[in-house]
């Protein structure tokens, strides 16, 4: 069930390639939310530039799905620089990070998604790196071991991570500012989603269509743009292809994503909680085995949600459904709006 979620955060088999979406912003200005991030940002690119040096390392953390990879493009672009992607477990050997490193050019930056999952060994390459462009190999061993410096071009390590807590105090220590990406707010999202009709020619009939489809994103741009290509295709086979609140109210009810953004699996996970367990509380592993799911999937995919919507608590004796968890799951003598989306 959790493999085919339209709701999830993480980047989804469904998403297009980037050239046949809509496109990521280029530039600080076009990007839009998080305005500490981008006044810091800001601040730090222009002193940056003002001086002929690299931008300093960047540390960025939350949910998947708030824009940390575009960030990484923007700022490469403000610094007129390349900007070379990778993540933590595709490095898997030191000399996997070392043949990046070496061609990359002054300013460029590097972006690890997922850094917290960087095996040590390659971890223990990137700190002088870091610290003083430059890396060393070790040839030959035992007696006839030496050990070769080799000086790197300044440039810019942009990390990120959903789970910031498994980073090491050392590596996390390195980075010259760390910031946590935050959820969306409903304009904001409106503003994404008329940029993005835009550009990819999508015809939204009014700021009630866009609303529709803001408040059941879940805060996160990733989603409420995988909605509006959903809505896109319900419109151009069902109607004239123009989005109207009706069409887009259809095609999430289709879907199966109600008006707070839940989909099937959320609410089946309430209703466990609700009906089987009286709306706890009740241990992860019971609820995992009483849905037939995986507990790690239900963890990292489904409960984060629950809770920042206020309807789910964790305590020490297991998940509990809050006042609005049950007034919405609809515990025994109360109604329930919950189960048809």
């Amino acid at each position: 069930m959790a493999r085919d979620r339209i709701v999830t955060p993480d980047s989804h088999a469904t998403d297009p390639p980037e050239r046949v979406g809509a496109p990521r912003p280029r530039k600080l200005e076009e990007f839009v939310g998080q305005p500490q991030l981008k006044d810091r940002l800001g601040i730090a690119l222009e002193a940056a530039g003002s001086r002929g040096d690299p931008m300093e390392h960047l540390l960025l953390h939350g949910p998947p799905g708030l824009g940390k990879t575009t960030i990484a493009h923007i700022v490469a672009e403000e610094m007129g620089a390349h900007a070379y992607v990778t993540s933590g477990p595709a490095l898997t050997k030191g000399a996997d990070l070392v043949g990046t490193l070496t061609r990359m050019q002054p300013g460029d930056v590097l972006f690890i998604d997922e850094i917290h999952r960087l095996p040590a060994a390659v971890e223990e390459y990137i700190y002088p790196a870091m610290e003083d462009f430059k890396i060393d190999f070790t040839l030959d061993g035992g007696m006839h071991a030496r050990v070769v410096t080799y000086n790197l071009k300044p440039f810019t390590l942009i990390g990120a991570t959903t789970r910031a807590g498994l980073l090491t105090g050392a590596l996390r220590s390195r980075f010259g500012i760390a910031h946590r990406l935050d959820f969306y707010q409903h304009g904001d999202l409106d503003e994404i989603l008329d940029r993005a009709a835009a550009r990819m020619g999508i015809s939204l009939d009014s700021g009630e269509a866009r609303a529709l489809l803001a408040a059941r994103s879940r805060g996160t741009p990733r989603i409420c743009l995988r909605l509006l290509r959903r809505v896109r295709d319900y419109a151009v086979v069902r109607g004239e292809g123009i989005i109207t609140a009706e069409m887009a109210s259809e095609a999430l009810r289709l879907e199966g994503v109600d008006d707070l953004g839940l989909d099937p699996l959320d609410r089946a996970y309430l209703k466990v909680l609700a009906e089987t367990y009286e709306g706890g509380p009740a241990g992860l592993e019971a609820i995992a085995a009483t849905l037939g799911e995986d507990s790690g999937t239900l963890e990292d995919l489904v409960e984060p949600f629950l809770l920042q919507a206020g309807l789910l608590a964790r305590t020490r004796q297991g998940r509990q459904l809050t006042a609005a968890g049950r007034e919405r799951a609809g515990c025994p003598g109360q109604d329930s709006p919950l189960f048809e989306p």
